[in-house]
């Protein structure tokens, strides 16, 4: 017969008990061989301890309540870890841990099969989307987002250009009698690898020969030498995403500060470039609408409507692939501190948090309300009516209130 240490010693298999400190291991260790958890229980004490240690909390031994009673224990320690979870985040006392000064990264160039032309990876039906069309121009970033999806998808550490990028660009064929929008920011930063082999001139030459085609590029960096030097297509938007400087400092690692960021895009207006901003994820925390409110109105006094096409806003969303991801860095994050809810087979925070932060950010931006086109990211289409006070009735109502709204800006005509 197996003795509880035998099924102790199974069930921590597979989990992240290994990646706790040694102190922990043993309390937990020592814990279970006494009230003998079942390995649901276990799994579950194990992914508590790794989420508080992540997000610089106090420990599984701190929150850990006495008693006799297993079910009284567990209760009581999963109702003491939610409670932590669920209130809004602080990042007064945050220490970062293991976050380089640079990232380390190859290089590398690969003929590549096919040609990463699709729709955005994160469509559904379940919710509102805009049917862009993403362009695989490089894979894998530079930057080091805590709450960045792209890190379950590539190696972090290893860059990949498509050697047949720019053959594959010009082969390309669309149908010329219809608008596209087309987005090279998705498995990439746009911006950051600059024209490393050749393909901000390759994007370039596309958009000139493609005049019935949005190229927009979407970046958190501040490189925008090679669009000063050269002539830039009309057709093309430039677009930032900002965040809060609590949140660029602490989650979204590497990146430029908003401050260089916004100055690149006013550089950019500058020449006739249209921008756009991102706030995509909106996050919350202690005071973050007054600091999200002192980014809203900062774009508000150093950019005319007539310069920017577009501001959109989402909000943080887990699949379970990522949260594991997560777990398995050792690193500190706050992003997954949050009150996991569903949102269409996924998890967010709850309505009442979603409800606030758009409508917050959108009523902000009231003065820019007729000239700008404004869109929620990936969220059910009731959020919209909720938020912003009108609703599409379908994703292609939506695509096409957009084209229309970006074509106008750039001067192109739309082609339904």
């Amino acid at each position: 017969m197996n003795t509880y240490l035998e099924k102790f010693n199974t069930a921590i298999e597979n989990t992240f008990y290994n990646k706790l400190p040694e102190n922990e291991q043993s309390f937990i260790k020592e814990e279970s061989l006494k009230l003998k958890f079942s390995h649901q229980e276990l799994k579950q004490i194990i992914d508590i301890a790794r989420d508080l240690e992540m997000w610089n909390e106090k420990s599984i031994m701190e929150i850990y309540p006495q008693h006799s009673q297993k079910k009284v224990i567990f209760t009581r320690l999963r109702k003491a870890y939610e409670d932590i979870r669920d209130k809004p985040n602080s990042y007064d006392n945050f220490e970062l841990k293991n976050i380089p000064a640079e990232q380390k990264y190859t290089f590398t160039t690969q003929s590549k099969e096919g040609f990463g032309l699709g729709l955005c990876p994160v469509a559904s039906e379940k919710t509102r989307c805009c049917n862009l069309l993403t362009l695989d121009a490089v894979e894998s970033c530079g930057f080091d987002c805590s709450y960045c999806s792209i890190q379950s998808f590539y190696n972090q550490n290893t860059i990949t250009f498509d050697s047949g990028f720019a053959e594959k660009l010009l082969n390309l064929n669309l149908d010329q009698s219809k608008t596209y929008h087309i987005g090279t920011g998705q498995s990439s930063d746009s911006l950051m690898w600059g024209n490393r082999e050749g393909i901000l001139d390759a994007l370039f030459k596309f958009a000139r020969e493609n005049p019935n085609v949005i190229l927009e590029f979407k970046t958190k960096s501040d490189k925008i030498t090679y669009f000063m030097e050269n002539d830039v297509p009309k057709n093309i938007l430039c677009t930032y995403s900002l965040n809060t400087q609590t949140i660029i400092d602490n989650e979204e690692h590497l990146t430029a500060s908003l401050n260089k960021r916004v100055a690149a895009a006013r550089k950019l207006a500058d020449k006739g470039v249209k921008v756009g901003f991102h706030f995509h994820p909106i996050v919350e925390y202690e005071n973050y609408l007054q600091e999200y409110k002192e980014v809203y109105d900062k774009l508000i006094s150093e950019f005319d409507v007539g310069e920017v096409a577009l501001v959109s806003f989402g909000t943080l969303t887990f699949i379970k692939p990522v949260i594991k991801q997560l777990r398995e860095r050792e690193f500190r994050t706050k992003i997954t501190q949050i009150p996991h809810a569903d949102a269409s087979g996924k998890t967010s925070y709850p309505d009442a948090t979603k409800v606030e932060m758009f409508k917050h950010a959108y009523e902000s931006f009231k003065a820019w309300h007729k000239d700008v086109f404004f869109y929620l990211c990936m969220e059910e289409h009731q959020m919209w009516g909720k938020t912003f006070g009108h609703q599409y009735s379908t994703n292609n109502d939506f695509e096409k209130a957009m084209l229309s709204a970006y074509a106008n800006k750039l001067d192109m005509e739309f082609l339904i």
